[in-house]
């Protein structure tokens, strides 16, 4: 007789809008050497960008879709982010569990997602991704070309906040280099490295730079 197959593991990736976590969760899922990886799509209200699908990358809905079905207790976590509403549905997550030979299930949220995940998934794997500067945040988001400068200072202010819960996080990866971070992420997933001391640093950095900034 086969044993039981083993719990699939939920992965909650974090990081400030612009700092590569979506980018990185499409490459663990492309990764042969991570069989049985899933996405979990979340629910939105902010309008698709160019080349996102609905279904694939969000599902993209209307307020009143979206709060019928927190009113029914249907989300997971839920959250309000940059001025849109954003959510993880209980039925994405048993949809993906059920599914023969899933692994893990990739979470991509926000740290006020990530803070109802984990009371609901206490073991729940929590890794924050950090850009290397906030120079070099600031450049990924206008090389997007979607943000107003309007929009760009409530990113770059909002990533300040976001990083400062840097600490409840079980491993922080600076994505100076897109392949060292995905080796970095895969290698956290499967039990080991990198922890938390490298990017602690980088975090810290990114506090003072922002601080002298505003001075």
């Amino acid at each position: 007789m086969s044993g039981a197959a083993p719990p699939v593991q939920l992965v909650i990736l974090c990081s400030p809008s612009g700092a590569g976590k979506t980018t990185l969760a499409r490459r663990l899922l492309q990764d042969p050497d991570l069989p049985g990886i899933h996405f979990s799509v979340s629910h939105t209200t902010r309008p698709a960008r160019d080349g996102e699908v609905d279904g694939r990358d969000y599902h993209f809905v209307d307020e009143a879709l979206f709060r019928s079905t927190l009113e029914a207790d249907g989300f997971a976590e839920h959250a309000t982010v940059h001025g849109n509403l954003y959510g993880t549905s209980v039925e994405e997550i048993d949809r993906i569990r059920a599914i023969p030979g899933a692994r893990a299930v990739i979470f991509d949220i926000d740290v006020q997602g990530a803070d109802q995940l984990v009371e609901r998934y206490p073991r729940a794997l929590r890794i924050f991704i950090l850009p290397p500067s906030l120079a070099v945040l600031e450049a990924r988001l206008r090389d997007r070309g979607t943000e107003t400068d309007e929009d760009l200072a409530l990113r770059l202010g909002n990533a300040v906040g976001e990083v400062e819960r840097y600490d409840t996080f079980d491993h922080i990866i600076v994505n100076d280099d897109l392949d060292e971070a995905h080796d970095r992420l895969k290698s956290a997933i499967r039990g080991h490295g990198p922890g938390r001391e490298a990017g602690v640093a980088v975090a810290e950095a990114l506090l003072a730079q922002w601080k002298e900034a505003r001075a």
